[in-house]
């Protein structure tokens, strides 16, 4: 079987199989509940107890509280509301406050959501601040001492969980003794848990949460430090559990989950330590760079956590790194786990000073402390094997030349689209509506497979295609005339077999592909018509109904239309096809053939056959047209496509479906909800 290898270790983590033993015997055996005085109560009791007592000698609580509760969000919301009701009593007393709210700019969201929150339901209207860091991640001491006379709440953290830098928690401290500030402080302690030394009760820190399921304990059990002294306002009232600090019957399976982690800590024999962890974050990040030319560490690793990379590659966006990755079945994020789906510029990177190149494409890669030595190597050869397919796809540098590529090929972005056609046999090609933000990819795909590129035309008049030209330097001849839509002095231009001939339309130009008489194309010999609106009465005498059109303007990813008259796609139920019913449609049609519309460097990633077994065909989304137009001229065999999710191959399987292919499908969920085959 092809295992994955889970690199998101900060976004939550597997289950220690001791700790899956503790909460089974919770559930199974002490499973009173521990508020009830009998002896089946009295066992569970014991257990919490234990899991406390373990909790507070890791974390030198001291004379502090050290509640059970159900994660971090929960911890933060609890420490804010506890701070703020302090200070609207204090006011009210008629003490000084404060009037700033301060939080350090790389905070996790759960922070400066829940001041804004308590703060509006309070009426306490104090202003959130943030506190910048440098380009390393450090926070501005000096802006922090110009704030903390006048700060009621400091929320600083003790780890990042996207770069991993860790704060210098003393220096903090001691800005706020000198300045007197009588600001309480919240250190967000998730990252830290496992990773770095604590001893809270030593510190002015009032307020520290954790979370269990970062550290190989299940989801929805974590815990509060509050110190001795500090305002506490319970978030949950009601049977008074946890000693009247957070009602509700305690989640005795997570806790004792939590507690065997916590125990496996204090004896020290389960998980690595700092020095292995660093040594593989320093294997991760040689073979990093081997494979990625040019690939740009977030943060410095002298002053993070062993157990983090955060990284940029130029000319890549997270989501194709994402892709080959998880092709290669490494699993990364991109950011923060909590906004991965969302796709935007890290706020952490932002704050950092990252140019936005490196903070829109950043990857973290993470893992946790009980990581070992055979995963690591492992997850090496597999990066180099994503290196290998970035290479081959022209996507990164390489200093051989690409295998050329024959057809069309579509490259898009924010509904607009640029056509290269292709032809392998005389490398050379042509340009159609260059997209400006579409120019490196063109030049890299260009000069990778060394093509030389006979035209760049438009189908507008006046369109700059001037910053291509000058990138692609000697790969295309600058000199030679052309009218204002590109078009050089020819009544057509040949490109191996096929032929590129143009059709005026007012201030518009169109563009007809096919294998021609001469200079003449027939309507039939027509396979794909261009043009940057609709134009179908223009078009139709000129093509035939097998012809494609190929739009310059696709917001709505069609990728393509037929001349014809669209069939019906069908509901999208009956597009899907299950990935527990593929091995009997597969049976019931052997002539069917499974289509990989992912992007050529995820399939060449990839390291299991396809679905089923079997092997499948490679046409991303990109080739698509080109691929429809060969599908709907011959036998409408069944085509099965798929991708990670099944987002990509929906798309295709109803583009096919609108095209008059009637035995479409998509495999629902894609490759991610599929079982896993066993590599070839």
């Amino acid at each position: 079987m092809t295992t994955e290898i889970y690199l998101d270790g900060n976004a939550t983590t597997a289950v220690l199989p001791a700790a899956i033993a503790a909460a089974a015997d919770a559930m199974g055996q002490r499973y009173g509940n521990p508020s009830s005085s009998h002896a089946t109560g009295l066992k569970a009791k014991v257990l919490l107890d234990q899991a406390r007592a373990c909790a507070i000698r890791l974390l030198g609580v001291g004379e502090g509280r050290l509640m059970f509760n159900s994660g971090a969000t929960e911890g933060i919301q609890t420490a804010v509301l506890s701070a703020l009701a302090a200070l609207r009593e204090r006011r009210e007393r008629g003490e000084p406050i404060g009037s700033l709210l301060v939080y350090g700019a790389t905070e996790h969201k759960a922070v400066p959501e829940s001041l804004a929150h308590w703060n509006r339901l309070l009426g306490l209207n104090l202003t959130l601040q943030k506190l910048p860091v440098d380009q390393d991640g450090a926070h501005d001491l000096a802006q922090l001492r110009a704030l903390a006379p006048q700060a009621g709440l400091v929320c600083t953290m003790a780890a990042n969980n996207e770069t991993g830098v860790i704060t210098d928690l003393a220096a903090i401290e001691a800005v706020l003794a000198e300045t007197g500030s009588p600001a309480y402080w919240l250190v967000d302690c998730v990252q830290a848990l496992g990773k770095l030394d604590l001893n809270l009760a030593a510190t002015r820190i009032d307020y520290a949460p954790f979370s269990g399921h970062k550290l190989y304990a299940p989801k929805g059990v974590g815990m509060l430090y509050v110190r001795a002294g500090a305002p506490f306002t319970p978030l949950i009232m009601g049977g008074g559990q946890e000693g009247g600090q957070r009602s509700g019957t305690e989640n005795m399976a997570g806790i004792a989950a939590l507690g065997a982690v916590l125990s496996a800590l204090e004896r020290g024999d389960t998980f690595r330590s700092h020095h292995q962890l660093a040594s593989y974050r320093a294997r991760l990040a040689e073979s990093l760079r081997a494979a990625l030319p040019g690939v740009v560490f977030n943060h410095p690793f002298d002053k993070s956590l062993p157990t983090t990379l955060n990284f940029s590659v130029p000319g890549l966006s997270s989501r194709e790194l994402m892709d080959v990755f998880d092709a290669a079945q490494v699993r990364v994020s991109s950011g923060s786990a909590c906004s991965a789906a969302k796709a935007a510029p890290s706020y952490v990177l932002d704050a950092m000073h990252a140019p936005l190149w490196r903070s829109a494409g950043a990857i973290r890669m993470s893992f946790g402390p009980l990581a070992d030595e055979a995963t690591i190597n492992d997850a090496c050869r597999r990066i180099e094997r994503c290196g290998a397919a970035l290479r081959a796809s022209c996507l990164i540098p390489s200093e051989r030349t690409a295998v050329p590529h024959d057809g069309l090929l579509q490259l898009g972005v924010e509904g607009a689209c640029s056509w290269l056609v292709l032809d392998a046999a005389s490398r050379s090609c042509i340009v159609i509506d260059p997209l400006p933000e579409m120019t490196g990819r063109i030049e890299s795909y260009v000069r990778c497979q060394n093509y030389h590129v006979q035209a760049i035309v438009s189908t507008t008049s006046g369109a700059d295609r001037s910053v291509l030209i000058e990138a692609l330097g000697r790969h295309f001849d600058h000199r030679a005339a052309t009218d204002a839509y590109g078009w050089p002095a020819a009544a057509a231009i040949k490109l191996g077999a096929q032929t590129l001939a143009r059709v005026a339309d007012g201030a518009a130009r169109h563009y007809l592909l096919g294998v021609a008489d001469g200079d003449t194309l027939a309507p039939r010999a027509v396979r794909f018509a261009f043009s940057a609106r609709p134009a179908v009465d223009v078009l139709r005498p000129l093509t035939c109904a097998q012809t494609l059109l190929c739009p310059t303007r696709d917001e709505h990813n069609q990728f393509c239309v037929g001349m014809a008259a669209p069939a019906n796609a069908g509901a999208a139920s009956d597009l899907q096809l299950d990935s527990a019913a593929l091995d009997a449609f597969l049976q019931a049609h052997p002539d069917a053939q499974l289509v990989d519309v992912r992007e050529p460097y995820e399939f060449a990633a990839t390291t299991a056959p396809g679905p089923g077994g079997r092997q499948a065909l490679s046409v991303p989304l990109g080739r698509l047209a080109e691929h429809a137009s060969d599908w709907l001229r011959g036998e409408h065999a069944p085509l099965i496509f798929f991708c990670r999710s099944g987002n990509r191959s929906q798309k295709a399987a109803q583009l096919l479906r609108r095209l008059g292919h009637a035995q479409a499908y998509s495999l629902n969920g894609g490759l991610a909800l599929a079982p896993l085959a066993k590599a070839a």
